[in-house]
């Protein structure tokens, strides 16, 4: 059997995990990881690579005669790396730069969904400052002000008050804390229910749906606080039913592949709407168009089918004849963050514990890391990834959490949250921050 050399463009937790995963098929050989972290180390070769370097990247692929290639963030989708990778006829997997326009530009996601009446919040977009401004002086409150373009997950302001409304618009228009991702907002309506993401793997025209899971996005317990990247994850979402969700597949889903399909822009990749469970059904939030990270650290650990041979029948559109399995059991990831974070934050700190991460089927996945000697320190955001399984959702928890804390897997300054799943351990989700 050949060992197929394979290159991960990322230097996540989301890339960690799917190495992790890749690295467990017998069909997987050499890993490569660009640009790659302390954790990746541990399974495959860092390149150092930036992952929006396309030309570099394409460059390393040729040059190493890799077999396949996983474009994990948005960014390397959304400056074309599929399609450059595709022109030299290089095996990828993701979705084209024309494709990964529903998470690229929430605007095309919109105005997508307006005309295929997928639904979601009532909305309007803007470019003009003060445009919006006359916009939301008419509005009822709370707002959702969301800059257009990618923004590492943070782009998304709740607003409550007229005041909060404008300094949001100023933010994000005029001192474009976003960047060029601001130079397009959108204001929508508050919507209110279950939050709950969905992931598909899809071929451009077959999909394969897994199970729920919900991200806890604010910093803090409770959902206070400013966006962040994601601070922990569970799967599946006890409380979503498999009536609900064959709903979402039925009236969100399939609909947006046949409509990318529709449009010449066939999806292949991983699709993933953010969705709220409304009391009017199912409405999508936002759309991504790679897999969710930290989504991505607790499916890992529940997936049972050979992930090599699902990413190569995507890229063949031969979904159909995989038939993919996940385990009964529940999974979460718990996200240990650096002081600061989602503002600025200090890197550096040297990670304790990390050996003793073995109890109780735990696996550790890295974010931002790097090593110095026999050390390895913090150097992100957020750092790490603790995951955990079990029978019951409550298990799972309760051995993720064990293993943090002084005696355990910590560091200077460390945060994270204590209530990842606490909602759905009660039977109910409270509020829409994403």
């Amino acid at each position: 059997m050949k060992k197929n050399s394979i290159l991960i463009i990322g230097t996540t937790g989301r890339e960690h995990a799917l190495g992790w995963k890749l690295k467990q098929s017998p069909k997987v050989g050499k890993l490569y990881f660009a640009p790659g972290n302390a954790g990746t180390e541990s399974i495959g070769e860092s390149t150092g690579i930036n992952a929006q370097d396309v030309s570099s990247l394409v460059q390393f692929a040729l040059t190493r005669k890799i077999d396949f290639t996983v474009a994990g963030p948005d960014d390397s989708l959304a400056a074309g790396v599929v399609n450059e990778f595709k022109k030299k006829r290089l095996k990828i997997f993701g979705p084209t730069r024309q494709a990964a326009q529903i998470e690229s530009s929430k605007a095309f996601a919109k105005q997508l969904m307006q005309v295929e009446k997928i639904p979601t919040a009532e909305f309007k977009k803007f470019t003009n400052p003060h445009q919006a401004k006359t916009y939301i002086a008419k509005q009822t409150f709370p707002l959702v002000i969301k800059a257009s373009g990618l923004t590492l997950g943070k782009g998304v302001i709740i607003t409550k008050t007229l005041d909060e409304a404008k300094k949001a618009i100023d933010d994000i228009m005029i001192k474009k804390v976003f960047g060029k991702s601001g130079k397009e907002i959108i204001i929508e309506e508050f919507l209110k229910g279950q939050e709950v993401s969905i992931h598909v793997f899809s071929d451009g025209k077959t999909i394969s749906i897994f199970p729920t899971a919900r991200d806890h996005k604010p910093i803090f317990d409770g959902n206070q606080g400013p966006n962040t990247g994601g601070m922990g994850t569970i799967a599946p979402v006890p409380e979503i039913s498999q009536k609900t969700l064959e709903n979402i597949k039925k009236t969100i889903v399939l609909p947006v592949i046949y409509a990318m399909k529709k449009r010449g822009i066939p999806f292949v990749g991983c699709l993933y709407p953010g969705l709220m469970i409304t009391e009017d059904g199912p409405k999508v939030l936002e759309f991504n168009s790679r897999f969710g990270d930290p989504e991505m650290e607790s499916y890992m650990r529940l997936l049972q089918t050979d992930i090599f041979d699902i990413l190569v029948a995507c890229t063949q559109g031969k979904l159909s004849k995989v038939k993919i399995k996940w385990t009964k059991k529940y999974a979460c990831c718990i996200v240990l963050a650096s002081a600061g974070y989602p503002g600025p934050y200090e890197k550096g700190e040297t990670i304790y514990g990390l050996d003793k991460a073995d109890k109780n089927g735990i696996v550790v996945f890295h974010f931002g890391t790097k090593k110095h000697g026999n050390k390895i320190l913090t150097n992100g955001g957020r750092v790490l990834g603790v995951t955990a399984v079990g029978k019951t959702l409550h298990e799972a928890l309760k051995n993720a959490y064990t293993n943090i804390g002084p005696q355990n897997i910590h560091f200077n300054g460390m945060q994270y949250r204590r209530d990842i799943g606490k909602s759905a351990l009660r039977g109910s989700s409270d509020g829409n921050k994403n």
